[in-house]
């Protein structure tokens, strides 16, 4: 009777664990949803008009592609979390869908942080080779709020990164890689093998 007991608290302690460690990564996917919609705001607002003309995000692509990314991710993000929250057996199909997933968005949010950092250096320090000169002189609010909008983002960065190393730790660690060679075949072409 005894047995019977503790094996039901393993199962319990089991069952508790598994709750908190999804609930951890719900909120780890939750995390660059706030990130990427704060990014994207700032950007979205991010104009100036003084006596020198005007700027606006949308007259530099590589902030209108900023403003995708964080919002296609930011979905991405909230999409991911209501289905981390539910509880459902882990199979390999759903893990290899998150792997896949978390590094496509990834390296989406990464290239739109890249672009942007380049763009926001060109405007603080201009580049002497072909003639720009540095525009954050004359239009700082907007260089700033670019800034603040391009840092956020690679807060949410780090946050995919983490995610990606997880969903491939998870992949990885339950599951054999899948075989390319029946063994009819590694016999065939054993001297390949070694």
């Amino acid at each position: 009777m005894a047995e019977k007991g503790e094996v039901a608290m393993a199962e319990r302690t089991e069952d508790a664990k598994k709750a908190s460690m999804r609930t951890a990564e719900t909120l780890l996917r939750l995390l660059p949803l706030g990130l990427c919609v704060a990014a994207l705001v700032v950007m979205l607002k991010n104009s100036e008009t003084n006596e020198f003309g005007s700027v606006f995000y949308s007259d530099l692509g590589a902030f209108k592609y900023l403003i995708y990314a964080n919002g296609v991710c930011a979905g991405y993000s909230l999409f991911s979390a209501v289905f981390t929250a539910v509880p459902r057996p882990f199979t390999m199909s759903r893990a290899w869908t998150f792997f896949l997933l978390d590094q496509l968005f990834t390296y989406v949010i990464i290239a739109a942080g890249a672009v942007s950092t380049e763009v926001v250096y060109l405007a603080y320090h201009g580049d002497k080779e072909i003639s720009w000169s540095e525009a954050c002189g004359t239009f700082g609010g907007f260089c700033k709020k670019a800034t603040v909008s391009v840092s956020i983002t690679f807060i949410a960065v780090i946050c995919y990164i983490s995610l990606s190393l997880i969903s491939s730790y998870r992949l990885f660690t339950r599951y054999d890689p899948p075989s390319t060679h029946s063994n009819k075949d590694a016999t065939e072409m054993g001297g390949f093998y070694g």
